[in-house]
């Protein structure tokens, strides 16, 4: 499965600022903190090694 890389959420902006709100009220380690946890629900979510390969690099 190939990564996509391309925008694919709909309404990316409604998204972008829940996102943003999620970390309300949060200090920058508890903000540190929900990304991780985030970051891994979704990467088991995905669950596909080569896609999540291909993520960390796309990430660098």
């Amino acid at each position: 499965m190939a990564l996509t890389l391309m925008p694919n959420i709909p309404d990316p902006d409604g998204f972008y600022d829940e996102l943003l709100h999620a970390h309300d009220a949060l200090n920058d380690q508890e903000s540190e903190a929900f990304n991780a946890r985030l970051i891994l629900i979704l990467a088991n979510h995905i669950g596909d090694r080569a896609v999540l390969r291909a993520a960390l690099e796309a990430a660098k």
